[in-house]
């Protein structure tokens, strides 16, 4: 059974176009409902793989240590007190702690000159051991990570980040087996990093170099002093719940009172995702209150105005009525009006959505920070399903409406 033939689409069109103003009042109140809902959901997810590129590479479960000055006094040792990590604390927290998985030192140089030929750059010198790589994954485009044997043997070897590679060896594919200074030093490449993220320890991993922890300790003379440690939970731990044994652990090897909160920096990285999952749950939970507000406002609209359509042709339905037109018939053709309305404002407003979220798309990937903000399918397919079923459930009142009209009440209103 059809819904409704041509004539009945002429005689919907002509209803539409009857109650131009009202129509269009109606139908815009559907177009920024679904509009609002479509771009708002491409934009949040847009946002979300950003934030995400932005901890890429990152394990979820990590967190990093590093050393303030005390703000108490404490076994005999006043308050504002220097003291720095040492290596024994990597292997007081790897015995000590049963939950922790890894755990490595790292140190660091910042505005380190690179050179390589004619090309140089300023960047970020860092020491890390293999194990590093459990803790911030580097992406390798070429080559391999550092090793164990580099950190016995003290070899000058270095891992080259993404834009330290793009500078210093413009016209080179594959730097590795190439030479560079860093800091006056010269270090084989072994490999270079694709990491793109925004943020990283003690440094941009794009603008950093990574050479073997005991080299660069023994090169800049810093015995067993540690910048800061690196540790993952295993799984089925949390870093969080991690925390205070690791700092008791620390603080007690470091005569720290227990109760200062200043001494001992922890940069948990398990509650950044936490907070960024937060966040975005939080924007996703508003963007559909927002949409689907803006949407049931629209179809309440477009019930409003099928229930004046069906006021304003009361004596043509009552007349339909008492000619043996069947009740299914008037059915249909209300119904027909409501859904019709509703789909050509919402197609519209999911076209204009997605043609705003590809130009925000192509702005952002200009930018250098390419990702993607357009909705699948999917959604696209629901988001249109969703707009017939509304345009007919607007349309059942003025339905209901039509169908209790009687010929004789038709001919009175005449």
């Amino acid at each position: 059974m059809k819904l409704f033939d041509l004539d009945q689409w002429d005689e919907i069109l002509q209803t539409i176009t009857r109650n131009k103003s009202r129509s269009l009042l109606t139908a815009f109140g559907i177009f920024w409902g679904i509009f609002m809902l479509v771009f708002l959901m491409g934009g949040s997810e847009g946002l979300r793989r950003m934030m995400s590129s932005t901890f890429a590479g990152f394990a979820q479960n990590s967190c990093f240590l590093m050393t303030n000055t005390t703000s108490e006094a404490y076994d005999g040792l006043q308050s504002g007190r220097a003291w720095s990590l040492e290596l024994a604390d990597v292997e007081r927290l790897r015995h000590g702690v049963g939950a922790i998985e890894t755990v490595t030192p790292l140190s660091a140089n910042w505005g380190v000159e690179f050179k390589q030929g004619n090309y140089s750059m300023n960047g970020t010198l860092k020491g890390v051991r293999a194990d590093y790589a459990a803790i911030e994954d580097p992406h390798l485009t070429y080559g391999r990570f550092l090793t164990d044997a580099d950190e016995r043997s003290l070899r000058k070897v270095c891992v080259l980040g993404k834009r330290v590679c793009e500078e210093l060896f413009p016209d080179t594919e594959n730097p590795c087996g190439r030479f560079v200074s860093l800091d006056g030093v010269y270090y084989q490449v072994v490999g270079v990093s694709k990491m793109s993220s925004n943020i990283g320890v003690m440094g941009s991993a794009e603008t950093a170099v990574l050479v073997p922890f005991a080299t660069m300790q023994r090169l800049y003379n810093r015995g067993t002093e540690v910048m800061a440690i690196g540790y993952t939970a295993r799984r089925g731990q949390t870093v969080t719940a991690l925390q205070p044994q690791v700092e008791h652990i620390i603080k007690r090897a470091h005569r720290i009172a227990p109760t200062d909160t200043q001494a001992l920096f922890s940069f948990n990285m398990e509650a950044m995702f936490r907070m960024v999952d937060n966040l975005f749950r939080g924007i996703e939970i508003l963007v559909w209150l927002i949409g689907v507000g803006t949407l049931l406002s629209g179809a309440v609209g477009v019930s409003n105005i099928m229930m004046v359509t069906v006021k304003e042709r009361t004596s043509e339905i009552g007349i339909r009525r008492a000619i043996g037109a069947r009740p299914s018939a008037i059915l249909r053709q209300i119904m027909a009006e409501s859904i019709v309305l509703t789909i050509i404002a919402g197609l519209a407003g999911i076209a204009f959505a997605v043609a705003l979220l590809q130009g925000l798309e192509t702005v952002t990937a200009a930018s250098g920070h390419a990702t993607s903000f357009q909705i699948s399918f999917g959604t696209a397919v629901g988001a249109a399903a969703a707009l017939t079923v509304l345009g007919g459930l607007a349309g059942l009142a003025p339905s209901f409406r039509a169908l209790a009209i009687k010929p004789i009440d038709a001919i009175r209103d005449e």
